[in-house]
């Protein structure tokens, strides 16, 4: 059944974006407009829009209240223990539960939109799965060639809310000319989390040659699925990009200080690279010391915090 989609405009330039809201408020398109030229930003899937692809693996998925997979498909807290569906084939749950759900708009104008879900109110099945209900509210408004996106997530519970967030933005590649392979890809980061079966083992080394991330590598060298900590941030904000020499077009990704790891992912179709902000570390609920060594964040009863990412192509 095709999905419901809002798009935004910007008039002036003629950019636009496009939000699948009963498909995890994805934005699955972001098309920025150059001289006269529309640049392609984020990748998808052709039939995305008949809502039978894979929900983590087009636009950029929202994921919450954890981001990645948890190890298996139960959670202890709080001397209970939790039953997630397991979805990553390998028989982990992963990326929460807002990433495949309808969500409602709240707000609505023509360059920006409002989304909300909150598990008691849109699915209470999603109550039976966690600890305690959670919100999350998604804000994203075109201005120019700038896509920025804000989020509030809440406990809005008398429990306290064990959570993470991250966003999953497949960047299509190239972004305006014709060849993926020599786009430069730079990641701001100095450290690696190892990982075994696509989960962390604890430990945390710092990456050989971080100049050469910073510097940026060309995407042809590059295969990924992998979890970066040490992220370095300039004035609040950590910035990634993405140049396309071919196309003379580049891309900047920046996220703030809510988010202390990013999982960079290149899928195997390679028309695309993942470049994902996590306010943790994932894989870690339930583990110990998850809170001081892996960002895990227990909101109390009525608290929130906030995140934004913003997109900007030039």
């Amino acid at each position: 059944m095709p999905i419901e989609c809002i798009t935004l405009r910007d008039p002036a330039v003629g950019s636009q974006a496009k939000i699948a809201v009963d498909f995890g408020f994805n934005c699955f398109k972001f098309i920025a407009s150059i001289a006269g030229k529309e640049i392609d930003v984020l990748w998808s899937a052709p039939d995305f829009e008949s809502g039978d692809a894979r929900p983590s693996g087009n636009g950029i998925p929202l994921l919450f209240p954890f981001p990645g997979r948890l190890n298996g498909t139960t959670f202890e807290w709080d001397g209970h223990t939790y039953q997630v569906p397991e979805e990553d084939g390998c028989g982990n749950a992963i990326h929460g539960f807002v990433l495949n759900r309808p969500w409602r708009v709240v707000a609505h104008t023509e360059s920006k939109v409002v989304g909300q879900f909150q598990a008691s109110v849109d699915d209470s099945s999603v109550l039976e799965q966690w600890p305690a209900d959670f919100r999350i509210t998604a804000t994203y408004e075109l201005d120019g060639n700038t896509l920025r996106s804000s989020f509030l997530l809440e406990n809005p519970d008398e429990k306290p809310l064990p959570c993470g967030f991250g966003t999953h933005p497949y960047f299509h590649l190239p972004l305006s000319g014709t060849n993926a392979d020599v786009c430069i890809v730079r990641l701001p980061v100095t450290k690696h989390w190892e990982l075994i079966d696509m989960l962390p083992t604890g430990h945390c080394k710092e990456i050989d040659g971080p100049a050469r991330y910073d510097n940026g590598q060309p995407f042809a060298g590059m295969t990924f699925d992998d979890v970066f900590a040490g992220l370095q941030f300039s004035d609040g904000l950590c910035r990634s990009s993405i140049n396309d020499p071919d196309g003379g077009v580049r891309l900047e990704l920046a996220f703030g200080q809510s988010f202390r790891e990013c999982v960079v992912y290149t899928p195997p179709h390679r028309e695309a690279i993942c470049i994902e902000p996590y306010t943790c570390v994932p894989g870690t609920f339930g583990m110990p010391d998850a809170v001081e060594r892996y960002g895990l964040r227990v909101l109390s009863p009525g608290k929130s915090f906030a995140a934004e990412v913003t997109m900007r192509v030039e």
